[in-house]
């Protein structure tokens, strides 16, 4: 099955997430996921979380959230701030996310939560894709969408392979848990 029909489906059952992390089509990320360190899922979610920021920043000029939770968990990875402030930046842009009406706009606000939670485990890494490419159906409908998710999808392991072959020049601090 393409994975436009799995989409289509959950778009009939109402499914807020349209992708799976179980789906066939993103299992070569999730193979790339297994082989990278925590500091380069760290800094592939926050850099992509980064874009959908300023994305919602441009539509909710106002709107602090996002960018807070981005900040935390910047500074949580660093080692500047304690999981717990970090943790209630990030629940307050999933709140964020339950109080929008456009599709689009909760889903990019639960990818940003979700990169952000990888400074607390690899494991939520997933969520950033699984989030931001429904987000992309959203904003160009099921009709529509292919190019946009496919290209987007390739930019995510483009991204991933950047940060595993530069992650000595990254040049910010890490908290000791990252070190591990």
């Amino acid at each position: 099955m393409d994975w436009l029909d799995e989409v289509s489906a959950k778009l009939k059952r109402r499914n807020q997430i349209l992708f799976s992390k179980d789906s066939e089509f993103l299992q070569d990320l999730a193979t790339l996921f297994e082989e990278q360190n925590h500091q380069v899922m760290v800094l592939w979610a926050l850099d992509l979380a980064e874009e959908s920021v300023v994305r919602l920043e441009e539509k909710y000029p106002g709107e602090v959230r996002p960018r807070e939770a981005l900040q935390a968990a910047r500074d949580w990875a660093a080692g500047k701030v304690k999981m717990r402030l970090a943790q209630r930046k990030i629940l307050d842009c999933h709140g964020l996310a339950k109080e929008l009406e456009s599709k689009e706009d909760s889903a990019l606000c639960h990818a940003v939560g979700q990169a952000c939670s990888v400074v607390h485990t690899a494991g939520h890494a997933m969520g950033y894709p699984l989030y931001e490419l429904s987000a992309i159906v959203y904003r160009h409908g099921v009709e529509d969408c292919r190019d946009a998710v496919e290209q987007r999808y390739q930019e995510y392991i483009e991204r991933l392979l950047y940060w595993g072959e530069h992650l000595g020049d990254y040049r910010g601090t890490w908290a000791d848990f990252m070190l591990r």
